[in-house]
């Protein structure tokens, strides 16, 4: 993780399931300005799937994906695209 990445706000979705995974991803991204960077902790294939792919079709950038110990868990690092 890089120093920006550490000023990223942060938001634990490992205990909810799709499609709240992205709901409160996309409720996060919406709270920030363009060019915010937000750190999102997923657990389980289906949102480690869906939630770069939503987040992405949606104009957002993921910079980093990092791996857990748990290899069920993974934590990536979005760019706030542009308000539509």
């Amino acid at each position: 993780m890089n120093a920006n990445t550490a000023e990223a706000a942060f938001l634990d979705v490992t205990t909810e399931t799709c499609p709240m995974t992205f709901v409160r991803t996309r409720l996060m991204l919406e709270r920030l300005a363009e060019g915010s960077l937000l750190r999102v902790r997923l657990r389980g294939a289906e949102p480690r799937d869906s939630v770069p792919r939503m987040v992405a079709a949606q104009g957002h950038a993921i910079v980093e994906s990092i791996p857990d110990a748990d290899p069920d868990v993974l934590e990536i690092v979005i760019c706030r695209g542009p308000k539509a």
